[in-house]
């Protein structure tokens, strides 16, 4: 199992498909989503891991959360949230995930907080047909009627369906796939509708009724994890030269030494033998001298 997103609801658009139809997505933000602390089977008896979004200011933050950061030595976020995860989809502290975590056609569970109604009527807030519109009914079409039976039980049951506050409830959307990422813009667009506002917070998880997408990364899909690859594909023929530069500037020496050596050997042979031949001459020119 692996562990989800803490992402921020930016409105809802459309996109069209390869066949020419227009299909509604919601747009999503993911922005620093990082990993602030971890909880583990040997010291907390379980295994998960917590989440934190959005940037904020420190001076809006509590001296405990100032702490709570800074021992992650990750920036203040926004909004915390903690997923449960296998034992072997512990990621570690600072850790970044981005949008490559969830692949296209893959399915998600989407919850968050709906946007909140108000008071609202049984006709509202439960569907309800209300009253007749003709004959007998004055001034009250609308309401529920009748909540309860008679003097037995004598009483309105707990639960009834009745006029109240509606929204304002964590409400969980499944089954909602994945219709494209926007990895340079940190954003998820996801088919239909999710639960919330403008600006509000939601948590994007692995569909629990369907199997997850074979493509997608395990345990989780890292913020920049294809750039340290292609870096460390890199590193060891980078490293051989600049290895040399830990080694004293003696022995580093010596190889160029070796391979520069030969051409002066066998440029002062020549030399050698003007200077015999010059003295030669000279030794001839003195004993005619002689003569």
């Amino acid at each position: 199992m692996r562990t989800g997103v803490l992402a921020q609801k930016l409105g809802m658009s459309r996109v069209f498909a390869d066949d020419g139809n227009h299909v509604p997505v919601t747009v999503l933000l993911l922005e620093g989503c990082q990993v602030v602390a971890v909880r583990t089977q040997e010291k907390d008896g379980y295994a998960a891991v917590q989440l934190g979004s959005g940037a904020t200011k420190v001076k809006n933050m509590s001296k405990p959360e100032r702490g709570h950061f800074a021992k992650a030595k990750v920036e203040p976020k926004k909004q915390l949230a903690e997923f449960r995860v296998a034992d072997d989809a512990v990621l570690e502290v600072g850790a970044e995930i981005g949008v490559n975590h969830f692949v296209p056609g893959q399915f998600v569970d989407v919850a968050g907080t709906s946007i909140g109604k108000g008071f609202a009527g049984a006709m509202k807030r439960w569907n309800f047909s209300g009253l007749r519109a003709s004959h007998g009914i004055s001034v009250s079409h609308r309401s529920h009627g009748s909540t309860g039976q008679s003097q037995d039980p004598g009483k309105v049951f707990k639960g009834k369906k009745m006029a109240g506050h509606m929204g304002d409830r964590r409400v969980t959307t499944q089954n909602l796939q994945i219709v494209g990422t926007d990895e340079e813009k940190g954003l998820i667009l996801i088919r239909g509708a999710v639960p919330g506002s403008k600006g509000g917070w939601v948590l994007v998880t692995d569909a629990v009724k369907r199997p997850r997408a074979e493509d997608a990364p395990y345990p989780a899909g890292l913020k920049g994890a294809l750039a340290p690859t292609g870096d460390e594909a890199e590193g060891p023929a980078d490293a051989v030269p600049q290895g040399d530069a830990d080694v004293p500037a003696e022995a580093a020496a010596q190889p160029e030494s070796k391979v520069e050596a030969p051409p002066p050997a066998a440029e002062k042979a020549p030399e050698t033998k003007e200077k015999k031949t010059a003295a030669d001459d000279g030794s001839s020119n003195d004993a005619g001298s002689e003569g």
